[in-house]
């Protein structure tokens, strides 16, 4: 009979105790296929508490090459083609915020807040990380967004010695970054009572200027004075000069979405609430500067509709959906054929039984062949979706916050459906007989990691 020595015995012993912590610290899976839609996903981050940006904030370098995210470590680039990432701007315990990557020149606006409160704004090479400091903004005053062409940033300040009621005990502060780096427009994760905290600053009427400022020479100039909550600041992608601005609040109090010139001058609104408790949110911007598109319910959690504004000509189209279709964020592709979605548990404004899903949408024109149609009427529609993931196990008090990549052949998203949050990508088309073993249930492998979180209490929402 073949004896063993204590010490293989001991050894033995360490192997077997070391087994399960291994099994509770390992990564969630890189890649697998979704078994409910067969569709390829890809775990793109490493870091846990990683996150993309605000849907609609611009995140691709001009090239489509790269794509800016973060992480408790700080501000990353991932190299799309390889999936390799690096750290771009270490966080080094100062708050900072990523406003947008330049779409001319591919560098990372960020803005950084100091200890007596001033906002300043740096770019970042996105090749080599070389940080110029641009603009120190005076006090009160932070930007969100960068046009086009990288000469104007755009934000808001509260008047006189109000700033201290902006947001109360309520400014959000993101757990997937520990608040170091945030993302742009706020966090991705939800505060608590959030929709009472919107009230309550809506109600304040504090006095607000929204403002542009020059980040060659630090001219700053105002464009609006208002007693409204001014929020939500955007861009065109191609028009250096056109600002999309919201008026913040629970949507069904505000007309929401409105676009100025940078001169102060067109002040207009894209959208006029003709019906109570009617909204719209969550607003974006076709890729070729165009159009803005919106969620819009007539009224709220009752009917829902993907809606379209033409800039130019005012044009609306208006393309309807169910409760299971309807998505909290948005996002088209560059010719707005298609669409994608983040989908949104039972606790959203829909109460979807069968919501969870991050989704494709196909626009589908109603039939013109009865009726009197004319040019100022809404052209309706109807979304024609396909799921692409099962988010059954990700808990929606962090938005998911999709979007198309440059190449349009994945949606990425972020996802805390194995604990912490990280970025994925799915592919838009169907894997081709991928192998067997592959073809998993994403609720069920990310269960191995997270218990299924509850719904998202309704009291959060706008």
């Amino acid at each position: 009979m073949r004896r063993f020595s204590p010490l293989l015995l001991v050894q033995a012993a360490a192997i077997l105790l070391v087994i399960p912590l291994v099994a509770q610290e390992k990564s969630p899976p890189r890649t697998w296929v979704d078994k409910d839609t067969g569709h390829r996903v890809y775990r793109l981050t490493d870091e846990p508490g990683s996150s993309a940006l605000y849907f609609n904030f611009d995140a691709y370098t001009p090239d489509g090459r790269q794509m800016v995210y973060t992480s408790p470590a700080g501000i990353h680039m991932l190299e799309l083609g390889t999936r390799h990432t690096r750290l771009l701007v270490p966080a080094e315990g100062k708050s900072r915020r990523i406003v947008a990557v330049g779409r001319v020149t591919g560098a990372v606006y960020f803005s950084e807040m100091s200890s007596d409160g001033l906002s300043t704004i740096y770019s970042a090479n996105s090749s080599t990380g070389a940080v110029r400091k641009l603009v120190t903004l005076p006090p009160r005053a932070t930007v969100v967004t960068i046009n086009a062409d990288e000469t104007l940033a755009s934000g808001t300040y509260v008047e006189g010695d109000h700033a201290a009621q902006e947001y109360g005990n309520h400014r959000p502060v993101s757990p997937a970054t520990g608040g170091r780096i945030g993302n742009p427009s706020g966090s991705l994760v939800q505060p608590d009572g959030k929709g009472q905290m919107m009230a309550r600053r809506l109600a304040a009427h504090l006095p607000m200027v929204l403002f542009v400022v020059n980040l060659k020479t630090g001219e700053m100039k105002e464009l609006l004075h208002s007693t409204d909550w001014i929020n939500h600041m955007l861009f065109s992608p191609v028009d250096p000069n056109l600002l999309m601005y919201c008026h913040e609040g629970p949507w069904q109090l505000v007309d929401r979405i409105w676009i100025i010139r940078a001169d102060g001058t067109q002040n207009t609104l894209v959208h006029k609430r003709t019906m109570f408790m009617e909204i719209t949110g969550h607003e974006f911007w076709s890729n070729d500067g165009k159009s803005v598109w919106y969620d819009w319910q007539f009224p709220k959690g009752q009917v829902y509709f993907l809606a379209g504004y033409e800039v130019a000509n005012g044009h609306r189209v208006a393309y309807n959906m169910t409760p299971n279709q309807w998505s909290i964020h948005f996002n088209g592709c560059k010719d707005r054929s298609v669409f994608a979605g983040d989908g949104g548990d039972s606790g959203q404004v829909t109460q979807a039984t069968d919501g969870t899903w991050i989704e494709l949408y196909h626009l589908e024109a109603l039939s013109r062949h009865e009726g009197f149609n004319t040019p100022d009427l809404i052209q309706p529609g109807v979304l024609r979706s396909e799921h692409l993931v099962n988010m059954a196990n990700h808990n929606y008090k962090l938005e998911p916050n999709e979007r198309f990549s440059p190449d349009e052949k994945e949606i990425i998203f972020t996802s805390n459906m194995f604990g912490p949050s990280y970025v994925f990508a799915v592919e838009v088309g169907k894997a081709i007989d991928p192998p067997a073993d592959e073809v998993l249930s994403t609720p069920a492998l990310a269960e191995g990691f997270s218990p299924k979180p509850p719904p998202t209490p309704f009291s959060d929402q706008w």
